[in-house]
């Protein structure tokens, strides 16, 4: 058996799988990010934070229907081939690579800042070193996101659990209670509308839950674990997420929240809670969040890769796989590019751009959303058999699509919205030119194979 048929390992097991889908989405976008959200929305960003997670559960459900009954490294881009044809898998797949390469970009950057050296030298550093434990073996991988992610979840566990103590008095020098969340200007003191922009960076903040039904074809019982592990990850981010920001702005007042990302909101709130150390402990805590979103980052990025060549829409070599199942090639190609992009904004303006590509990716979360809703509504007669079922099908499916595009409405006409919108469109378009040039290519190489050959006279 040569390398290119050489399978995939099913390598990781039930504890992996929980942790792998925990760990893609408790980031920067919770420790860091969620800054930015309260100094946009004030204390009303807990209910952007929850209607995002709801919406994300509902999501994270439609597609664990889905990986349950047909895993596939390919994941939501596989499914939107499946339910709307050969373009869809092809624009998903690509435009879920370009937003993880980028992701990958941003954590090493973010890494490299944490660690006070040189972006040049500690970014790439950080690359080559989750690179080299993804190549290894998916072991490796599962080992090290395991790992990495239990550190995250038992911080914001211990957070969760100060911060309760102190709210209801319980703490040494607690007792504040909830007054803090209507006192400075009131619940939504810059109005509704600030929550549904907030939106696009909360979606972007809860992406990365989905790497669980990616790496559903490589574990050890694919449709019963990604069904236990999509049930457990949306519900566990859900508090998470939701408890976090609550007790962050009932805790310190939403206005003396950093909003530049100087400060993590947690180390904020630390302080207030007297615990010394809070800037320490947080760097080293944002610190293992980056290495995980990173190494998760490159095992996303390579699985949906290798899944786009062995369909055909990617350079077939990019299916190529180790002697331990590892599709090497599609690894080192999602690093270079991650590599590329982190040169090319150090060279223009790295804050902007990366900013910016947060923004785009925030949205492009969005159009994916929707195609993973609309899959899981044309697929239903294919799912019978499996062990997890949307609920209220079809209409709370199709509430699901609806709201999504309100979502999507709102953001995209919002004032400010037009720089990442039209990054977006432009990336779509781009990659749908890109397919009907692949499409012409193809039906040339056919015409070419069966014109006749005159014989030689």
């Amino acid at each position: 058996m040569s390398h290119s048929e050489t399978p995939l390992r099913r390598a990781l097991s039930g504890r992996h799988m929980t942790m792998i889908g925990l760990g893609g989405v408790i980031g920067a976008g919770l420790f860091v990010s969620s800054g930015a959200v309260i100094g946009s929305a004030g204390p009303a960003a807990v209910v952007a934070y929850a209607v995002g997670g709801l919406l994300v559960v509902l999501v994270m459900r439609m597609l664990g229907e889905l990986a349950s009954a047909h895993p596939d490294s390919g994941s939501f881009s596989r499914y939107a081939e499946l339910a709307l044809g050969r373009w869809a898998g092809f624009l998903v797949g690509w435009s879920y690579w370009y937003f993880t390469v980028a992701v990958v970009a941003f954590e090493a950057v973010a890494g490299a800042k944490l660690l006070g050296v040189p972006v040049w030298a500690g970014a790439p550093a950080l690359l080559v070193a989750l690179t080299v434990a993804n190549l290894v073996s998916v072991r490796l991988f599962g080992e090290t996101e395991f790992w990495l992610a239990s550190a995250k979840v038992a911080f914001v566990v211990g957070f969760l659990a100060v911060g309760l103590l102190y709210v209801t008095g319980l703490w040494p020098s607690g007792g504040v209670g909830l007054s803090a969340l209507t006192e400075h200007g009131g619940f939504a003191p810059n109005g509704w509308g600030a929550v549904v922009i907030a939106l696009v960076t909360v979606l972007f903040s809860y992406f990365g839950a989905e790497i669980v039904t990616i790496a559903a074809a490589e574990s050890a019982e694919p449709a019963r674990e990604v069904a236990r592990a999509t049930i457990r990850v949306v519900w566990r981010v859900l508090i998470f997420y939701v408890g976090s920001v609550l007790l962050i702005v009932a805790v310190v007042p939403w206005e003396q929240i950093p909003v530049d990302g100087t400060a993590s909101p947690f180390a904020v709130a630390i302080e207030r809670l007297g615990i010394p150390g809070a800037a320490t402990v947080m760097n080293v805590i944002v610190l293992v969040a980056v290495l995980s979103i990173l190494n998760a980052g490159l095992y996303g990025a390579s699985r949906m890769l290798m899944s786009l060549a062995e369909r055909g829409d990617a350079p077939a070599a990019l299916a190529r796989r180790t002697a331990s199942g590892v599709p090497s090639r599609a690894v080192i190609t999602g690093s270079g590019g991650a590599l590329a992009l982190i040169i090319g904004a150090s060279l223009i303006a790295p804050e902007q751009i990366f900013t910016l590509l947060m923004n785009c990716s925030g949205l492009l979360t969005l159009v994916l959303y929707i195609f993973v809703a609309v899959s899981q509504l044309r697929l239903r007669s294919r799912t019978e058999a499996a062990p997890v079922r949307m609920w209220g099908h079809p209409w709370l499916g199709s509430a699901v699509v609806a709201l999504l595009l309100s979502v999507l409405l709102a953001v995209t006409l919002s004032p400010g919205a037009a720089p990442m919108v039209a990054v977006v469109a432009g990336s779509i378009a781009v990659t749908l030119a890109a397919y009907a040039v692949r499409g012409l290519l193809h039906r040339k190489r056919i015409d070419r194979s069966e014109t006749p050959v005159a014989p030689r006279p």
